[in-house]
């Protein structure tokens, strides 16, 4: 773990379908930054269980509500009676659980439905831990969240804004014109930042800092050149995160899959025009190639899954 971490912060790293969880223990008690997906709700009470011990969890904050982050909230809340606190630009489409605005059921993932107790916002300065934590508006992969920076450690709770090779994934512009051009001015604000650990949503916290937003920024600029490749992108990502949900996809039901599900009949529609089993078939041979996945008999499993 970084040095520049202190011992007021405890990061659970988890894996690429359950966010990482940052614990911040302090005189006012202990916050839990993101709680994973719904899937993993057992396992994150039983990691929190060995963490805690006896004591009590204060509050529940997310970086932003995508499943992976915000999966875990209700189970969490439950067991340990304690609020949620989400970014304001995320209340409404969680208080009318809009599953297609979330990536729910449109891209076939889950999530249990939970009550928002508080609203963060960009430019509000939250104390947890016994440390001052800066609310960062970082849109791009989600519009509206959040990271937070503490200046006196330089630590970064990024969320899916910077990971070690790359961030999260982003709408093409025909879906929303905002989203690459807003995810340029959110590295472009990190960078400005005197961070010196990032703990990211998904992987080993680092520090080689200037590395990382190197390699972020060469993957914006692939986007920005070719906006194209968003497309594809977001249905490896999307269709790689199922593959570890399910831990195994049959092939022959694929084409069936991808024509079922919103997201990719939807992007297929408008963007692609191929037949399912087509675009079954190069997403498959895509992540295969990447070294994610694998072809074992009639099936898709999990290989080696990468960043973004």
């Amino acid at each position: 773990m970084p040095s520049a971490i202190p011992p007021e912060v405890t990061v659970l790293v988890r894996d690429w379908l359950s966010a990482n969880h940052v614990l911040l223990r302090g005189d006012e008690g202990t916050v839990l930054v993101d709680t994973g997906y719904v899937k993993h709700a057992p396992f994150t009470l039983a990691l929190l269980h060995t963490a805690l011990g006896a004591a009590p969890l204060t509050k529940i904050v997310n970086t932003h509500c995508h499943s992976d982050h915000m999966g875990g909230n209700a189970a969490v809340a439950r067991a340990y009676g304690c609020p949620i606190a989400i970014p304001s630009g995320e209340v409404a489409a969680i208080e009318a659980w809009d599953e297609q605005s979330l990536l729910l059921d449109y891209a076939d993932q889950s999530a249990e439905r939970f009550d928002v107790a508080e609203m963060l916002r960009a430019g509000s300065t939250y104390r947890w831990g016994n440390l001052d934590w800066e609310a960062i508006a970082v849109p791009g992969h989600d519009m509206n969240a959040l990271c937070f920076f503490n200046d006196r450690h330089g630590v970064l709770i990024s969320g899916d804004a910077l990971w070690a090779n790359g961030f999260g994934f982003v709408m093409p512009p025909e879906i929303d014109p905002e989203a690459l051009p807003a995810t340029r001015a959110t590295l472009e604000t990190l960078a400005r930042l005197p961070i010196r650990t990032v703990i990211p949503g998904h992987g080993d916290p680092f520090d080689d800092i200037e590395t990382a937003l190197a390699r972020a920024f060469r993957r914006l600029e692939s986007f920005e050149s070719n906006p194209d490749r968003l497309v594809w992108h977001a249905l490896r990502v999307v269709l790689m995160f199922k593959l570890l949900e399910c831990h195994r996809l049959r092939l022959n039901d694929l084409p069936g899959y991808v024509d079922h599900i919103g997201l990719y009949r939807d992007f297929n529609a408008r963007f692609l025009r191929i037949a399912p089993a087509a675009l079954a078939e190069t997403l498959v041979d895509d992540l295969t190639r990447s070294g994610a996945a694998r072809r074992v008999q009639d099936n898709l499993v999990p290989g080696l899954p990468q960043a973004g």
